[in-house]
This record gives structure tokens, sequence and C-alpha cells, in this order.
């Protein structure tokens, strides 16, 4: 870390190792204020978030009163997400997957006609307000379902046609989107199951196949057993950051490396299942994929910077706003009710709202609060990763670009 003074302010600038570790301190401080304060405990707030959000807000304070500013190195944040994902994978055996049957094509189906309802409701919303088209989308299922990428890219294309605000649109929306997912979402989750008196199914025979598809052994993992573990997860990384490179090519447009990596883990889980390469462990490989998403997470809010929240204005903040207020409604009196209105569909609908305003890591992470408080959803854990960190992406990246087209002449994307 070093400090530098730049026109009067003082710069602390972190290196990606020290940012790290500031982030795993606010993690902790974020469990600590929650183990405090209980209305954050009792309303699903997630610890990344509540340690982020007081980082973000010194941030804020150092901004506003021109007197310090951080410079963040994020270096690690996104093998943290392929990590993450890569343990998602892991987890999914092809026992597991056929047992996710039609509740997985349903709620997959769901995310997708969400995705098509944010961009007809930002082109109706903008239209309806005076914004032009590209800042419009820009504000829709991009930046809600695509995230920050997602929004930078395509802003990037859009400033290249002469919108040259469409970078800061595309973080700001994005932005917004991250903060109110991990805002609404456990909330959301808590509202219904109190509502409705829910509880987890201790009859559900998923349950149970869960465990024991999953079961660890009575033997305890030798040294060598864990390194083998970990040199999976690292394979896994390796290997599927280049597979989804070669999608990439295929297709003609970038492929997310984590989509890549988590399926290259799916293929890895279940081939050892029948050939026993090592000795896998899913509580180990849980447990570090739990870690993975925290500091994610805690990094993400962490560097996120408030004040590009100035790029919401007039016509563009009121369609974010009103993909937020969608989001919410047809979560509580629509998603809840097509899943089945029981416990798993109620932690589903924080999930939902997680990666349909921010990302995949926002919706476990929404999950993750619920189930701490009110028990696990096996259903949810499995399919919402699933659906929102690559087949959601099967409807919305094509109805993006169709819409994208139509309404903006002149994008050869």
């Amino acid at each position: 870390m070093s400090f530098e003074m730049v026109e009067g302010v003082l710069n602390i600038n972190a290196t990606a190792i020290m940012t790290t570790a500031m982030a795993a301190v606010m993690l902790l401080i974020g469990y600590f204020v929650k183990s405090k304060v209980g209305a954050l405990n009792k309303y699903c707030i997630p610890a990344p978030v509540v340690g982020g959000f007081l980082f973000m807000f010194i941030s804020f304070a150092g901004h506003m009163s021109g007197t310090f500013a951080f410079n963040f190195d994020s270096l690690y944040q996104d093998p943290f997400m392929l990590a993450f994902f890569v343990t998602v994978g892991l987890g999914a055996s092809y026992k597991l997957l056929v047992k996710g049957g039609i509740l997985l094509i349903i709620y997959w189906l769901i995310a997708g006609v969400i995705s098509v309802c944010q961009n007809a409701i930002g082109i109706a919303v903008g239209t309806a307000v005076g914004l032009e088209a590209p800042y419009a989308l820009l504000s829709s299922a991009i930046s809600m379902i695509g995230g920050h990428g997602a929004a930078l890219g395509y802003g990037d294309d859009f400033v290249k046609l002469g919108f040259e605000q469409g970078k800061l649109v595309g973080a700001a929306a994005a932005t917004f989107g991250l903060i109110s997912a991990v805002l609404i979402g456990g909330p959301l989750g808590r509202r219904l199951i109190v509502k409705h008196d829910l509880h987890p199914d201790e009859n559900d025979t998923f349950e149970s196949d869960v465990d024991q598809i999953n079961a660890a052994s009575n033997e305890k993992l030798s040294g060598l057993d864990v390194m083998k573990n970990v040199t999976v997860i690292l394979i896994c990384m390796a290997v599927g950051t280049m597979v989804s490179g070669w999608i990439g090519k295929l297709i003609g447009m970038n492929f997310p490396t984590y989509v890549g990596a988590m399926f290259v883990a799916v293929i890895v889980r279940n081939l050892n299942e029948v050939f026993h390469f090592y000795n896998f462990s899913f509580s180990l490989v849980d447990g570090i994929g739990d870690v993975m998403l925290s500091l994610y997470l805690s990094i993400a809010l962490m560097t996120l910077k408030l004040w590009e929240l100035a790029g919401l204005i007039g016509g563009v903040m009121v369609v974010v706003m009103c993909q937020v207020l969608f989001m919410a409604f047809i979560a509580y009196f629509v998603v809840f009710r097509l899943l089945g209105k029981n416990y798993d569909a109620a932690v589903m609908c924080a999930g939902l709202c997680g990666h349909g305003l921010g990302a995949t890591p926002s919706a476990i992470v929404n999950m993750t609060a619920v189930k701490d408080r009110y028990g696990m959803s096996r259903k949810a854990f499995m399919i919402v990763p699933i659906v929102g960190a690559f087949l959601v992406d099967v409807i919305y990246q094509p109805q993006t670009l169709a819409f994208i087209r139509f309404f903006v002449p002149g994008f050869e994307g």
C-alpha cells in the first residue's frame, strides 16, 4: 500500500493482496455487525453486503469531501468468482441435475421471459420519457442480467456510434442493479416465508438424495486428498477459461469464462463418479466455494463508486427504478406461484432478484442469507446458479441483440 498527494487529495493505493485483505476484514466486520444488529439478520441482509456497504460509504465520504480516495487493484476478484463457479459445477452430479427436472426448465424459462420483459420495459419507459434507445437498453437486461461486464462492453459499442455517455450509463445502471439485488432479494424471500408460514420440506426425497450423493466418507481427508481437491479446482479454472475462449471465437462474441469453468467442473465431477480418479470431498469444495463467493462480493461492493450513480439522471433513473420495481413485483406475486408456492420457491425468488438485477454470486449470497436463518433449500441452490450463470444467456443474449438491432440503427455487434 502506498500514499500520495494528488491535487490536494490523499490517494491510498492498495495492491491486489492488500485489496483482498481489506475485503476479508470488511467481510468479518459485516458478520460482526450483522450478529449485533437484529434487523440485519431478521431481514436476511448478507454479511458481505453489510461490510461492503460500510466501506463504500467511507469511500463516498472521502470523495465528497475531496480529502482522500482509495485506488484498488481488483486482480483477484475475477479468479474468486471463477473458483466459486467451479465449486458449483463440482457439486452438480448428473444424478442431481436429473432431479432438478421440470422445475429447472420452468425457472429457466421464467428467467428468460423476464429478460425480454426488462428490455421491453426499457424501450417503453425510455420512449415515454424521451430517452434514446441505447441508453434505455443499457438500463435494461444488459446491465440488470449482464452486469458490469456486459454494460461496459455494450456501452463501448454505443460510444462508437456517437452515444458518448454509453459507458457511464452502463456502469451506473449495473451498479444500481447490483446494490438493489442484494438489498431486496433477502427481505423479499423472508417476506414470502413469513407470510405463508413456509418451512423446508423435511420429507422431500430430493434433500436426502443430495445428502446421500454428496455424503462424505468416514475416512479423514489426508493432506494429499485436500491437495487433489484444490488441484482439480485450479485445473477446471484453467481449462474452463480456455474452453470459454474457444466458444467465444466460435460464436463470434464474448463468452463468460466462469461459464466454461463451471461446465468443465460438471464434466470432471461426473467422470470422477464413474472412474474415481480422486477422493472428492463435497464439504471441502463447498466450503472453498463459500469463501470465494464471500470474498468476491465483498471486493465487488467495497470497490463500487457510489458517485458513479450520478450517471443515473433523468430518464435513465426512471428506467432503472422501473426495472427494480418490476423484478420485486414479478418475483413476489407471479414467480413464487409459478414455482409452487413453497419454501423452495421463496428461496429461488430471493435468488432470482440477485441474478435478475445484479449477478449470479449476488443470487447465491441472497439465498445463503435466507438459508442461514430459515433452513436449506437444495433445489434452489442447485437450480439458480445453473440458470443464472449460463442458461438464461441462451435467451437473454439473442433477444437483447434483436432489440438493439431493431432500435439502434447502425449497430453491427
